[in-house]
C-alpha cells in the first residue's frame, strides 16, 4: 500500500521532500476517522497557499513533524477506510481541505447526511470554512464524472464569486474598470467570468486581464475578459481611467508599476493570490492606493449574515452552475483534466506550478 506525504519546505517552495505518511499506520484516536486520499488538485492557488502560508496560517491545518518544512494543502476527494466517529462510516466518500499525502486522520462532530466538521485540537482557531467535509452523497453540486473539475475549480471558483460580490457590493469603488493580474489563472478567469455576467447592468465594469505573452491567445479566448493585454504592454491603457486592480500575482515589481501607472485613479489595491511567489513583496512606498489583502472566508461570513447559509450556498451554486458550462464545453473546453500518480508525478506537477510554466489549458489531479 502506497504510504507517504510530499512536503515543502516553508521558506523556499522549490525545495520538497517525500516522506512516509504516519496517518495511515499510527493508532487511530476515539472519535477520529481514517480517510484515503483518493485524488486532489494541484493549481497555482496552492502556490499562493504556501507563498502566504505564514501570514495566513495554511501551514497550521496539516502540522508537520519535519522541520522547516510544511504540508501545502489542497482540496480533493478521500474515502473514509476506518471509522471510530459516531455519523461517519466506512465507504463515505468525502470533499474537502486535505495534505498532499496517502491518508489523513480527521475528528468529526457534527456528523450528517451532508458531512462534518473536522474539531481537531490544532485546527479550532483556524477558519471553520477550510474545517467541513461534505459527503458526495449529500452534495447538491456533486457529479461523479466531474469529480476532477470540483476539486480543481469549486474552491478557487467559490473565490473568485467572493471577489466580484465584494467588488459589487463596494459599488466598484467609483472605478470603471478591473484590471486582473495572473488573468489566465483559474482563479483570476473565474473571477472574470462572474464579473462579465454584469455586461449591460448599470455599473457594470470594464474585464482588463494581464498576463504573460505565452498565455495572451489562450486568456483572449476565454471570451470574459473585454481586454486582454502582456506583462510588458500594459502601460499603453488609459492611465486616466479609474480602476480597482485584483493582483493574483504578488509580483511586487508588476504592483509598483500598475500603481505608478495609475496612480490615484487606482481606487482599490486588492491583493489574492502568490502566483510569482518568488517576487512577493509588501506594499511600502507606493503610488496610489495601500493594497488590501483579500480573505474570501470574511465576505463569505458578510453574506451569511445577510442572506444566510443557504442562501449563499443558492448563489454560488447558480453562478457555478453557469461557469460549468463553458469549463466543459466538449467543442471547446476552458480546462482539460490531466491525472497523475505517485511522488515522481506530484513533484514535476508541483515544479512546474512554482516555476511559472504551467499551461492554464491543463488541470492537474493527483493521487500519492
Amino acid at each position: 500500500m502506497t504510504a507517504s506525504s510530499f512536503i515543502v519546505k516553508r521558506d523556499d517552495l522549490r525545495q520538497t521532500r517525500s516522506v512516509d505518511d504516519a496517518a495511515a499506520t499510527s493508532p487511530l484516536p476515539a472519535g477520529a476517522v481514517r480517510a484515503r486520499i483518493d485524488l486532489f488538485a494541484l493549481t497555482s492557488n496552492n502556490v499562493t497557499y504556501g507563498a502566504f502560508g505564514d501570514t495566513m496560517h495554511y501551514w497550521d491545518f496539516f502540522p508537520c513533524e519535519v522541520a522547516g518544512f510544511g504540508h501545502v494543502p489542497v482540496w480533493g476527494f478521500a474515502d473514509i477506510v476506518e471509522s471510530q466517529a459516531e455519523g461517519v462510516v466506512v465507504g463515505d466518500r468525502c470533499y474537502g481541505y486535505y495534505p498532499m499525502s496517502s491518508h489523513v486522520i480527521l475528528e468529526p462532530v457534527q456528523a450528517g447526511r451532508t458531512g462534518f466538521v473536522d474539531a481537531a485540537a490544532h485546527r479550532q482557531a483556524l477558519h471553520a470554512l477550510y474545517n467541513k467535509y461534505l459527503c458526495t452523497t449529500g452534495d447538491p453540486l456533486y457529479r461523479r464524472e466531474h469529480e476532477a473539475e470540483i476539486a480543481l475549480l469549486r474552491p478557487l471558483f467559490t473565490t473568485s464569486f467572493l471577489i466580484d460580490d465584494f467588488l459589487a457590493d463596494q459599488g466598484f469603488f467609483g472605478a470603471r474598470s478591473v484590471v486582473l493580474a495572473s488573468a489566465s489563472s483559474k482563479t483570476a478567469y473565474g473571477t472574470a467570468f462572474c464579473l462579465s455576467q454584469r455586461r449591460g447592468t448599470p455599473g457594470a465594469p470594464r474585464i482588463v486581464g494581464l498576463t504573460s505573452p505565452a498565455n495572451v491567445a489562450f486568456t483572449r479566448g476565454l471570451g470574459c475578459y473585454d481586454d486582454v493585454v502582456a506583462y510588458d504592454e500594459f502601460e499603453r491603457l488609459p492611465a486616466d481611467e479609474p480602476c480597482v486592480y485584483v493582483d493574483m500575482s504578488g509580483s511586487a515589481p508588476l504592483r509598483e508599476r500598475v500603481h505608478a501607472h495609475w496612480n490615484d485613479r487606482l481606487m482599490h489595491s486588492c491583493a489574492v493570490g502568490g502566483t510569482h511567489w518568488s517576487e512577493l513583496g509588501g506594499g511600502q512606498g507606493l503610488a496610489g492606493p495601500r493594497p488590501v489583502l483579500f480573505f474570501a472566508p470574511a465576505q463569505a461570513q458578510k453574506r451569511i449574515a445577510e442572506w444566510g447559509g443557504a442562501g449563499l450556498a443558492q448563489r454560488i451554486a447558480a453562478a457555478w452552475t453557469a461557469f460549468m458550462k463553458p469549463v466543459t464545453d466538449p467543442a471547446s473546453p476552458w480546462l482539460t483534466v490531466v491525472r497523475g500518480h505517485g511522488a515522481r508525478e506530484v513533484e514535476a506537477a508541483w515544479r512546474g506550478l512554482i516555476e511559472g510554466g504551467a499551461d492554464p489549458r491543463r488541470g492537474q489531479v493527483l493521487r500519492l
